[in-house]
């Protein structure tokens, strides 16, 4: 769809000038806390192609790279724990929609470690849209702890995309619906 392109585009520019006196205030204290202002990450994108993701930090260098649900969360920084509540360490991913390998909605990228999700994304063509920023998924409070439900929510939400529900995504991210109670599927 064409047109979501030209609103990823237009909603990442606007909201990274309008953001950038907090990216560049979470950027000083990210450095100052673990010597890093992002975290780049290797994560599957679509057509299964790789792509870097851009994330603020938010663990202790040296945390293994696995899937959130896995990690240990003496692991996360306390300023790692309070980007990752409020969704602010996601900021840095519209630079990803911007080049292209993201959308703001869409199914969340995985890890090429993920075997399990990745299988059941590609038994339903999950890979042939963009990964995003936020989706059905995370609206729901689902995570990637049960891959087989977290790919059939993503496929009902690619199956029924629009401009719509597009932006209904995104006002419900923003307003904070889906982040609250998580759902360990």
């Amino acid at each position: 769809m064409p047109a979501i392109r030209v609103f990823d585009i237009l909603i990442s520019l606007i909201s990274l000038i309008l953001l950038s006196p907090i990216i560049f205030i979470i950027m000083i204290i990210c450095f100052r806390n673990t010597g890093r202002a992002f975290f780049y990450q290797k994560r599957v994108g679509r057509y299964k192609e790789p792509f870097i993701l851009i994330k603020f930090p938010t663990m202790k260098i040296g945390t293994p790279s696995v899937a959130t649900h896995l990690v240990n969360p003496n692991n996360v920084t306390p300023f790692g724990q309070f980007l990752r509540r409020y969704k602010l360490d996601e900021f840095p991913q519209l630079f990803n929609v911007i080049k292209g390998d993201m959308s703001l909605v869409g199914p969340r990228p995985c890890l090429f470690n993920q075997f399990e999700l990745i299988q059941e994304r590609s038994k339903r063509g999950i890979f042939d849209v963009r990964p995003g920023i936020t989706g059905l998924a995370q609206i729901k409070g689902v995570d990637m702890s049960k891959p087989e439900l977290l790919a059939k929510i993503e496929e009902e939400m690619i199956k029924k995309l629009n401009a719509k529900e597009y932006f209904l995504y995104i006002i419900l991210t923003a307003l904070g619906k889906g982040t609250g109670n998580r759902i360990k599927c």
